[in-house]
């Protein structure tokens, strides 16, 4: 009778441990950022940096943290909202302030337009948004630095290739 109390006991933990799931770290994944990639516009193929770059998000007093600020790029992840259809952002060319705390770099207005399709990834993640039907909205103006985008995907569901290409 004792072999026996031991035999289930063994199973009964053996079927505690091995239903558990760890729901107490989440490593599957994120909802993935949107990748700009820089090019030439006069010659498309290549990349071509972007000098002392600086993009802040409309209505937002600090620059997007996801990369160096006032660096030289020539691509930049970019976290789009997950609660509105829209994210608008300023890509700003030859960031700097003057002694007045004032933007002097050339801004453009950049506006990325998406459906947001939540997915359960598990019960320690949650839910993360990705996004469909990408595209975008340069407000001209007589000194834009942005010459032409081209989105590549329309579809944001990592941040392993680039989405949008950015040409100037």
């Amino acid at each position: 009778m004792q072999n026996f109390n031991r035999v289930i006991f063994a199973l009964f933990l053996t079927t505690v441990i091995s239903s558990c799931e760890k729901d107490d770290i989440c490593v599957e994944g994120d909802t993935p950022l949107l990748v700009l990639e820089f090019f030439d516009a006069a010659n498309p193929e290549t990349n071509k940096n972007v000098t002392a770059l600086r993009i802040m998000g409309e209505g937002q007093t600090s620059a997007v943290n996801t990369f160096t600020d006032r660096s030289n790029l020539n691509s930049v992840t970019l976290p789009l909202k997950t609660e509105a259809d829209a994210t608008t952002f300023y890509l700003i060319s030859n960031s700097a302030t003057n002694d007045g705390g004032q933007e002097t770099g050339n801004i453009d207005t950049l506006t990325f337009n998406y459906d947001r399709i939540e997915d359960f990834a598990s019960r320690a993640c949650g839910f993360v948004v990705n996004y469909e039907n990408l595209n975008t909205n340069l407000q001209s103006g007589s000194g834009n630095w942005i010459t032409d985008i081209e989105v590549i995907r329309a579809t944001v569901t990592n941040s392993d290739s680039t989405h949008v290409k950015i040409f100037h």
